[in-house]
Protein backbone atom coordinates (compact mmCIF):
# COMPACT_ATOMS: atom_id res chain seq x y z
CA UNK A 1 0.00 0.00 0.00
CA UNK A 2 2.79 2.33 0.69
CA UNK A 3 4.37 2.38 -2.89
CA UNK A 4 1.00 2.84 -4.05
CA UNK A 5 0.71 6.17 -1.61
CA UNK A 6 3.55 7.37 -2.74
CA UNK A 7 2.79 6.66 -6.33
CA UNK A 8 0.10 8.56 -5.76
CA UNK A 9 1.57 11.54 -4.23
CA UNK A 10 4.05 12.00 -7.05
CA UNK A 11 1.28 12.37 -9.17
CA UNK A 12 -0.54 14.99 -7.07
CA UNK A 13 2.37 16.61 -7.35
CA UNK A 14 2.75 16.41 -10.78
CA UNK A 15 -0.91 18.03 -11.01
CA UNK A 16 -0.16 20.81 -9.03
CA UNK A 17 2.83 22.22 -11.11
CA UNK A 18 1.34 21.33 -14.25
CA UNK A 19 -1.21 24.16 -12.95
CA UNK A 20 1.15 26.43 -11.99
CA UNK A 21 2.46 25.85 -15.15
CA UNK A 22 -0.49 26.78 -16.83
CA UNK A 23 -1.29 30.11 -14.64
CA UNK A 24 2.24 31.38 -15.83
CA UNK A 25 1.18 30.57 -19.48
CA UNK A 26 -2.23 32.26 -19.48
CA UNK A 27 -1.81 35.02 -17.03
CA UNK A 28 -5.19 36.46 -17.24
CA UNK A 29 -8.22 35.74 -15.33
CA UNK A 30 -10.61 34.62 -18.63
CA UNK A 31 -7.97 32.48 -19.90
CA UNK A 32 -7.18 30.11 -17.43
CA UNK A 33 -10.43 29.47 -14.84
CA UNK A 34 -10.03 26.79 -12.66
CA UNK A 35 -13.99 25.42 -11.50
CA UNK A 36 -12.76 23.30 -8.66
CA UNK A 37 -11.11 25.10 -6.11
CA UNK A 38 -12.01 22.20 -3.54
CA UNK A 39 -10.29 19.81 -5.41
CA UNK A 40 -7.00 21.69 -5.97
CA UNK A 41 -6.99 22.64 -2.35
CA UNK A 42 -7.53 18.79 -1.43
CA UNK A 43 -4.95 18.42 -4.28
CA UNK A 44 -2.37 20.71 -2.15
CA UNK A 45 -3.45 18.96 1.56
CA UNK A 46 -2.53 15.49 -0.01
CA UNK A 47 0.61 16.58 -1.27
CA UNK A 48 1.82 18.35 2.19
CA UNK A 49 0.52 16.30 4.45
CA UNK A 50 1.47 12.78 4.65
CA UNK A 51 -1.30 11.45 6.43
CA UNK A 52 -4.16 13.04 4.45
CA UNK A 53 -7.03 11.36 2.42
CA UNK A 54 -6.52 10.94 -1.26
CA UNK A 55 -8.60 13.79 -2.76
CA UNK A 56 -12.14 12.96 -3.54
CA UNK A 57 -12.73 14.93 -6.67
CA UNK A 58 -10.85 16.04 -9.84
CA UNK A 59 -8.99 18.89 -10.44
CA UNK A 60 -11.35 20.46 -13.31
CA UNK A 61 -10.70 23.77 -15.30
CA UNK A 62 -10.95 26.09 -18.68
CA UNK A 63 -8.60 27.17 -21.22
CA UNK A 64 -10.02 29.52 -23.44
CA UNK A 65 -7.64 29.86 -26.41
CA UNK A 66 -7.86 32.97 -28.53
CA UNK A 67 -5.25 33.33 -31.62
CA UNK A 68 -3.13 36.33 -31.41
CA UNK A 69 -3.58 36.67 -34.95
CA UNK A 70 -6.78 37.70 -36.33
CA UNK A 71 -7.20 35.67 -39.18
CA UNK A 72 -10.05 33.70 -41.04
CA UNK A 73 -8.92 30.38 -40.75
CA UNK A 74 -7.83 30.56 -36.82
CA UNK A 75 -10.87 29.93 -34.43
CA UNK A 76 -11.23 30.84 -30.66
CA UNK A 77 -12.32 27.92 -28.63
CA UNK A 78 -12.47 26.51 -25.33
CA UNK A 79 -10.87 23.42 -23.67
CA UNK A 80 -12.55 22.35 -20.64
CA UNK A 81 -10.29 19.74 -18.61
CA UNK A 82 -10.33 16.81 -15.86
CA UNK A 83 -7.46 15.06 -14.51
CA UNK A 84 -8.08 12.16 -12.93
CA UNK A 85 -6.54 11.45 -9.79
CA UNK A 86 -4.79 8.89 -11.50
CA UNK A 87 -3.10 11.70 -13.66
CA UNK A 88 -0.60 11.64 -16.04
CA UNK A 89 -0.42 7.62 -15.31
CA UNK A 90 -3.56 7.52 -17.26
CA UNK A 91 -5.00 9.63 -20.01
CA UNK A 92 -6.69 13.71 -19.40
CA UNK A 93 -10.17 14.02 -20.01
CA UNK A 94 -10.37 16.73 -22.46
CA UNK A 95 -13.43 18.38 -24.65
CA UNK A 96 -13.15 21.06 -26.88
CA UNK A 97 -15.71 23.49 -27.95
CA UNK A 98 -16.33 26.57 -29.83
CA UNK A 99 -19.50 29.00 -31.03
CA UNK A 100 -17.79 28.11 -34.63
CA UNK A 101 -17.64 24.79 -35.17
CA UNK A 102 -21.18 22.58 -35.99
CA UNK A 103 -22.27 20.01 -33.36
CA UNK A 104 -20.70 17.44 -35.61
CA UNK A 105 -17.45 19.28 -36.34
CA UNK A 106 -17.06 19.27 -32.74
CA UNK A 107 -18.03 15.39 -32.43
CA UNK A 108 -15.47 14.75 -35.31
CA UNK A 109 -12.74 17.02 -33.53
CA UNK A 110 -13.10 15.28 -30.17
CA UNK A 111 -12.91 12.33 -31.36
CA UNK A 112 -9.81 12.83 -33.25
CA UNK A 113 -7.84 14.57 -30.31
CA UNK A 114 -8.97 10.85 -28.41
CA UNK A 115 -6.99 9.06 -30.44
CA UNK A 116 -4.18 11.75 -30.85
CA UNK A 117 -4.05 11.40 -26.67
CA UNK A 118 -4.16 7.48 -26.94
CA UNK A 119 -1.43 7.87 -29.22
CA UNK A 120 0.66 10.20 -28.20
CA UNK A 121 0.50 10.34 -24.94
CA UNK A 122 -0.12 6.97 -23.01
CA UNK A 123 2.27 6.68 -20.47
CA UNK A 124 0.98 3.25 -19.68
CA UNK A 125 -0.05 -0.34 -20.89
CA UNK A 126 -3.35 -0.93 -18.37
CA UNK A 127 -5.92 -2.36 -19.93
CA UNK A 128 -8.23 0.76 -19.44
CA UNK A 129 -6.04 2.66 -22.05
CA UNK A 130 -5.89 -0.29 -24.15
CA UNK A 131 -9.77 -0.94 -24.57
CA UNK A 132 -10.48 2.85 -25.80
CA UNK A 133 -10.43 1.67 -28.93
CA UNK A 134 -11.33 3.66 -32.13
CA UNK A 135 -14.03 1.57 -34.13
CA UNK A 136 -14.52 1.63 -38.12
CA UNK A 137 -18.18 1.58 -39.00
CA UNK A 138 -20.28 0.98 -42.46
CA UNK A 139 -23.81 1.75 -42.17
CA UNK A 140 -26.03 -0.03 -45.17
CA UNK A 141 -29.04 2.26 -44.98
CA UNK A 142 -32.66 1.27 -46.77
CA UNK A 143 -35.34 3.71 -47.76
CA UNK A 144 -38.43 2.81 -49.42
CA UNK A 145 -37.36 5.32 -51.74
CA UNK A 146 -35.24 8.98 -51.90
CA UNK A 147 -36.52 10.94 -54.49
CA UNK A 148 -36.39 14.46 -52.66
CA UNK A 149 -33.75 16.79 -53.77
CA UNK A 150 -33.25 18.47 -50.86
CA UNK A 151 -32.53 15.02 -48.82
CA UNK A 152 -29.90 13.60 -51.87
CA UNK A 153 -28.28 17.39 -50.59
CA UNK A 154 -28.21 17.22 -47.19
CA UNK A 155 -27.05 13.15 -47.70
CA UNK A 156 -24.06 14.45 -49.45
CA UNK A 157 -23.20 17.31 -47.40
CA UNK A 158 -23.30 15.61 -44.10
CA UNK A 159 -21.24 13.09 -45.54
CA UNK A 160 -18.57 15.17 -46.38
CA UNK A 161 -19.21 17.60 -43.38
CA UNK A 162 -18.34 14.20 -40.97
CA UNK A 163 -15.45 12.88 -43.29
CA UNK A 164 -17.50 9.66 -43.96
CA UNK A 165 -17.48 7.61 -48.00
CA UNK A 166 -20.06 5.56 -49.10
CA UNK A 167 -22.78 6.16 -52.20
CA UNK A 168 -26.09 7.05 -52.30
CA UNK A 169 -28.69 5.29 -54.94
CA UNK A 170 -31.46 7.29 -55.28
CA UNK A 171 -34.80 6.18 -56.53
CA UNK A 172 -36.53 3.47 -55.23
CA UNK A 173 -35.75 1.70 -53.59
CA UNK A 174 -33.08 3.80 -51.68
CA UNK A 175 -29.69 2.44 -50.89
CA UNK A 176 -27.45 4.69 -48.56
CA UNK A 177 -24.10 3.37 -47.29
CA UNK A 178 -21.88 5.83 -44.97
CA UNK A 179 -18.73 4.28 -43.19
CA UNK A 180 -15.68 5.82 -41.32
CA UNK A 181 -15.49 6.64 -37.70
CA UNK A 182 -18.69 5.17 -35.65
CA UNK A 183 -19.19 8.52 -34.03
CA UNK A 184 -19.56 10.51 -37.46
CA UNK A 185 -21.88 7.13 -38.57
CA UNK A 186 -23.92 7.31 -35.60
CA UNK A 187 -23.92 11.17 -36.09
CA UNK A 188 -25.18 10.94 -39.82
CA UNK A 189 -27.62 8.33 -38.87
CA UNK A 190 -29.19 10.22 -36.12
CA UNK A 191 -29.93 13.43 -38.16
CA UNK A 192 -31.09 11.28 -41.70
CA UNK A 193 -33.47 9.59 -39.42
CA UNK A 194 -35.09 12.66 -38.44
CA UNK A 195 -35.90 13.79 -42.01
CA UNK A 196 -39.43 12.46 -42.89
CA UNK A 197 -39.22 8.71 -44.61
CA UNK A 198 -42.21 6.42 -45.65
CA UNK A 199 -39.79 3.81 -44.21
CA UNK A 200 -36.23 4.44 -44.07
CA UNK A 201 -34.00 1.33 -41.36
CA UNK A 202 -30.55 0.31 -41.04
CA UNK A 203 -30.45 -2.90 -43.32
CA UNK A 204 -26.82 -4.28 -42.15
CA UNK A 205 -24.00 -2.77 -39.89
CA UNK A 206 -19.93 -3.16 -39.79
CA UNK A 207 -17.82 -2.46 -36.75
CA UNK A 208 -14.19 -2.75 -36.81
CA UNK A 209 -12.16 -2.53 -34.09
CA UNK A 210 -8.91 -0.36 -34.65
CA UNK A 211 -7.34 -0.90 -31.38
CA UNK A 212 -6.53 2.66 -30.80
CA UNK A 213 -5.80 2.79 -34.44
CA UNK A 214 -6.22 6.45 -36.26
CA UNK A 215 -6.70 8.49 -39.79
CA UNK A 216 -4.59 5.87 -41.38
CA UNK A 217 -6.06 3.04 -40.20
CA UNK A 218 -9.40 4.46 -40.62
CA UNK A 219 -8.58 5.18 -44.26
CA UNK A 220 -7.31 1.63 -44.92
CA UNK A 221 -10.15 0.53 -43.83
CA UNK A 222 -12.61 2.05 -46.69
CA UNK A 223 -14.14 0.61 -49.69
CA UNK A 224 -15.09 3.99 -51.08
CA UNK A 225 -13.25 6.76 -51.59
CA UNK A 226 -15.60 9.60 -50.85
CA UNK A 227 -19.71 9.80 -50.85
CA UNK A 228 -21.11 10.27 -53.60
CA UNK A 229 -24.43 9.28 -55.90
CA UNK A 230 -24.76 6.64 -58.01
CA UNK A 231 -27.41 6.60 -60.41
CA UNK A 232 -27.96 2.81 -62.51
CA UNK A 233 -29.94 2.83 -65.62
CA UNK A 234 -33.02 4.00 -64.23
CA UNK A 235 -36.27 2.84 -66.42
CA UNK A 236 -39.79 2.37 -65.08
CA UNK A 237 -42.48 4.68 -66.26
CA UNK A 238 -41.30 6.90 -63.93
CA UNK A 239 -37.62 6.92 -64.91
CA UNK A 240 -36.94 6.42 -61.69
CA UNK A 241 -36.84 2.50 -60.82
CA UNK A 242 -32.67 1.52 -60.75
CA UNK A 243 -31.28 -1.21 -62.46
CA UNK A 244 -30.20 -3.55 -59.92
CA UNK A 245 -27.87 -6.01 -62.08
CA UNK A 246 -25.79 -2.64 -62.17
CA UNK A 247 -26.07 -2.18 -58.58
CA UNK A 248 -25.21 -5.47 -57.56
CA UNK A 249 -21.85 -5.42 -60.19
CA UNK A 250 -21.15 -1.98 -58.19
CA UNK A 251 -21.28 -4.26 -54.93
CA UNK A 252 -19.52 -6.83 -56.28
CA UNK A 253 -16.67 -4.49 -57.70
CA UNK A 254 -16.19 -2.88 -54.57
CA UNK A 255 -16.27 -6.34 -52.43
CA UNK A 256 -19.33 -5.73 -50.80
CA UNK A 257 -21.65 -8.63 -53.08
CA UNK A 258 -22.74 -10.47 -49.86
CA UNK A 259 -25.00 -7.01 -48.79
CA UNK A 260 -26.79 -7.42 -52.25
CA UNK A 261 -28.74 -10.39 -50.52
CA UNK A 262 -29.39 -8.54 -47.28
CA UNK A 263 -31.17 -5.89 -49.05
CA UNK A 264 -33.11 -7.99 -51.48
CA UNK A 265 -32.88 -11.14 -50.21
CA UNK A 266 -32.03 -12.92 -53.91
CA UNK A 267 -28.63 -13.78 -54.75
CA UNK A 268 -27.06 -11.10 -57.36
CA UNK A 269 -25.91 -11.78 -60.62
Amino acid sequence: METTGMANQEEAEIQISELDLLSSMFPYEDEFIVTDQLAVAELKHYVENESAEMPSSKVQFILNVKPEISNASMVEFSMTCALPLKYPTVLPEITVRSSLLSRSQQIHLNSDLKTYLMQNCSVTTSNAVQSEDITFTRLWIYSHHIYNKQKRKNIIDWAKELSLSGFCMPGKPGVVCVEGLQTSCEEFWSRVKRLTWKRILIRHREDVSLEGGGHADIQKHRKFSTLEEKSFDAHGARGNHMDLGQLYHFLEEKGCADIFQMYFGVEGH
